[in-house]
This record gives structure tokens, C-alpha cells and sequence, in this order.
């Protein structure tokens, strides 16, 4: 375990927090910091057709040790930390043989990750955690993915024994917004289907994603006196406050679970003069996602008629549920699983609260479930993962490119 969890901590200690307000590709410079040192490890542990393009997309081959042909499958994850939390300074804490009881993460901030709040902790009583210092992100999403892809190539180039067919890997940037699929060249990665190990804890397997939207919401104010404001002043703070009021109050993240949808508020900036609304809207289900842009434009519409047209609303999809091209190739998630249960792991299928570059990358001719990366809490303070999942995932990507090989034979 110790050379999944050097390389791990080698990553997490490289940030590469995204920036959605960038129109770069990666949107950060200092994501090029991890992309060259996985593209010099690659080489170095004897992985062929390394390649890193101007967008910082890496791919690498792990040739066929078979003579007969099978399909050639892909292991995807993302490099970039969310823009919504520091990935700066990442000192990550081991806590061995976990009892079970509170995690002091920073004893002077008095920052504590405790079984009582994170029920899930229990389940890895005695294991291995990796934690954050309580000062930062962890970065499990997904550096523990691509921990755990660079430790599965290297077993398998050293386990020759190990039958399996052409494997293709990737490291992709700014999946955190949206955009890690956007430049993927699927041609060029010329994979039958693929697997992202983006997901949380062990067990998990899914192919069915949110349908997803950004929306940003601008509202023009005017500014006067207040001694003289009424009938003139505009306060666009005020509106802003307004068009959130108007949405649904339980159709939010905290109050939500399962296939259930919801509006998030990300971000509220603003003045008398200008505010501005940053929200996303998510929903499994395709018409109830439609109903919830037709009941932002309708808020943002009724309130323009009374606030002379002053707000600005700006829509955009950003990823559509992936269950519709899994479906017609089911045998792909079938191999998982069956990799799976055959480890001892009970596989946990169930819809993605949330989005992978998979989602998008099955809407361009690569279709790719996800598998879970063993990572709890993420995108905060309190995320932490447990060494013993990241190293059941790498035990899993082996057991799909061994699974792959002996079915195809076995059809032939």
C-alpha cells in the first residue's frame, strides 16, 4: 500500500484548482504542474504512445499481452480540484488503524471530522485514513483516480502473467468545470468503451447521471440617494434576493437525495448598481430538468415586467444522463461488476449525484461508466479517503483488464 499512498500524497501536494471565469484550456497554469510530472512517470514506468497535447490532455497505451483480439478499453480521471475550495498548501494527514471516534484535523481552529456528522467514517473503522489538515481540499477528486490508474499500469506491466487486451488511460483538466471532456480527442484514444474512477466509496458503479445547467443571472440597478430614492433607486441586491426567495425551498442539495433534482446558489455577488446570481440546476429526469430552466426563465420573466426588463438571465447545459447510451452496451457495466463481486466487493449501483467526464464523453462515441475512487467529502476540509478502497480500486481496474481478455476469448 505504501506506493499508493507516496504517489497519492505526491499529487494531492500539486494545485491544480480550476477556474471557471478563465477561457483557457486548462483554465489554471498551474495544472500543467501535475500534467508533466504523470506524463514523465508514464514514460518512466514503460507505458507506450505517451502523448500530451496544447490542452494538457494526456493518453498512454498498455499494449495487448494476448494473441487473440479483444476490445480495447480506457481508465479515465481528472487532475483539477474544484474552484470553490483551496487546493493550495495541501498537507495531508495518515490516520492508522482508525478508531472509530473523532479525527482532529486542526486542533488551533478547532476543526474536527467526527463519526457523528459523517456516519459513512464507521465503515472504515481499522483502516487507513488519509485526511486534510482542516485548512484545505484533499484533491481524492480524483488524484485518488489517477493514483489509482498509474498503480494498476505498473502491476500490470510487471505482472506479465496477467493476461489482458490494449489499454488506454487519460488524464484530462478542468472536470470540476465542466469542461474535461471538451477537447477530449476520442479518435485519437481510439478505445471501445472506457471507465472513470471518479467516484466515492467502494462499491460504487453508475451509469446514470444529472442531466446539468449553469445559470447566471444578471440584474442592472440604479443608485441614488437614499433620501430620494423612491420611485428611482434600483436595488439589484434586493432582486437578486428576490428571484431567490421565488425558487423552491426544498429543491436544494442540503434536501435532497436518490433521483431528486434541485437548484444550488452558488455564488451572490452585487451592489445597488449590479448583482449577480450564480446557480446550477441538476435533474436525472430529462422533462423535469426542462421544467426547472422553463421555471427560471418564468421567475426571471415576471420579474422583469415589474423591474423594467433590468435582469439578464443566461442558461447553459453542460452535460446530459449518460443511462441512455449505457443501456444498448450493458455487458460493459456487467464486466465491472463481475470484477467486483469477484474481489469480495458488493457493488453499490446507483445514479451519480453529480457528473464525469464520462457523462459527456458517452455523448461523443466513447461510452464510459464510473467506478467508484474511494474518496468521501469531497470538494472541502472534511474529505478524507480511505487507503484500503484505493486499493481495492486498483485491484479492480486489473480484474476488468483480465475480465475483458478472458471473455473475448472465451467468445471466440
Amino acid at each position: 500500500m505504501k506506493n499508493i499512498v507516496d504517489r497519492f500524497i505526491s499529487y494531492v501536494k500539486i494545485d491544480t484548482q480550476s477556474d471557471a471565469s478563465s477561457k483557457t484550456t486548462p483554465s489554471t497554469q498551474k495544472q500543467w504542474d501535475l500534467a508533466n510530472k504523470l506524463v514523465e512517470e508514464l514514460k518512466d514506468m514503460g507505458m507506450s504512445n505517451v502523448t500530451i497535447d496544447e490542452y494538457a490532455y494526456i493518453m498512454a497505451t498498455l499494449p495487448s499481452n494476448v494473441l487473440h483480439e479483444v476490445p480495447t478499453i480506457g481508465f479515465i480521471s481528472h487532475f483539477d480540484t474544484t474552484p470553490d475550495f483551496s487546493g493550495t498548501n495541501v498537507n495531508p494527514q495518515i490516520i492508522e488503524n482508525y478508531n472509530g471516534e473523532d479525527i482532529v484535523l486542526n486542533k488551533d481552529k478547532n476543526i474536527v471530522l467526527s463519526p457523528s456528522y459523517f456516519e459513512d467514517l464507521l465503515q472504515y473503522k481499522g483502516q487507513t485514513l488519509i485526511t486534510t489538515d482542516g485548512t484545505t481540499l484533499l484533491g481524492a477528486d480524483d488524484k485518488a483516480g489517477i493514483a489509482e490508474i498509474m498503480t494498476a499500469m505498473e502491476y500490470l506491466i510487471a505482472h506479465p502473467e496477467i493476461k489482458h487486451g490494449t489499454i488506454r488511460i487519460g488524464f484530462t483538466p478542468d472536470e470540476e468545470i465542466g469542461r474535461g471532456a471538451h477537447k477530449f480527442d476520442v479518435e485519437k484514444f481510439n478505445a471501445d468503451w472506457a471507465y472513470t474512477m471518479d467516484g466515492s466509496q467502494i462499491g460504487e458503479l453508475e451509469y446514470e447521471n444529472f442531466n446539468a445547467a449553469g445559470a447566471t443571472i444578471t440584474i442592472s440597478g440604479k443608485s441614488v440617494h437614499p433620501g430620494y430614492a423612491k420611485g428611482k433607486m434600483v436595488n439589484a441586491i434586493l432582486i437578486a434576493n428576490e428571484i431567490i426567495s421565488r425558487l423552491p425551498k426544498n429543491a436544494v442539495p442540503e434536501k435532497t437525495s436518490g433521483r431528486e433534482g434541485f437548484f444550488h446558489v452558488h455564488h451572490v455577488t452585487g451592489s445597488i448598481e449590479k448583482a449577480e446570481i450564480g446557480l446550477i440546476i441538476r435533474d436525472h429526469d430529462s422533462a423535469e430538468f426542462e421544467q426547472k430552466k422553463s421555471m427560471l426563465a418564468a421567475i426571471t420573466k415576471e420579474l422583469n415586467l415589474s423591474y423594467n426588463n433590468c435582469i439578464d438571465l443566461k442558461i447553459r447545459d453542460q452535460y446530459y444522463n449518460m443511462r441512455a447510451q449505457i443501456e444498448p452496451v450493458m455487458h460493459i457495466v456487467d464486466i465491472a461488476k463481475s470484477a467486483m463481486e469477484s474481489l469480495n466487493i458488493t457493488p453499490i449501483i446507483k445514479p451519480i449525484r453529480g457528473g464525469t467526464d464520462g457523462s459527456q464523453l458517452s455523448f461523443i462515441g466513447l461510452p464510459c461508466p464510473n467506478i467508484f475512487a474511494g474518496g468521501h467529502n469531497f470538494h472541502g476540509k472534511y474529505e478524507y479517503v480511505p487507503v484500503e478502497s484505493m486499493q481495492k480500486a486498483v485491484e479492480v481496474i486489473v480484474k476488468i483488464c483480465e475480465l475483458t481478455a478472458a471473455r473475448h476469448s472465451e467468445v471466440l
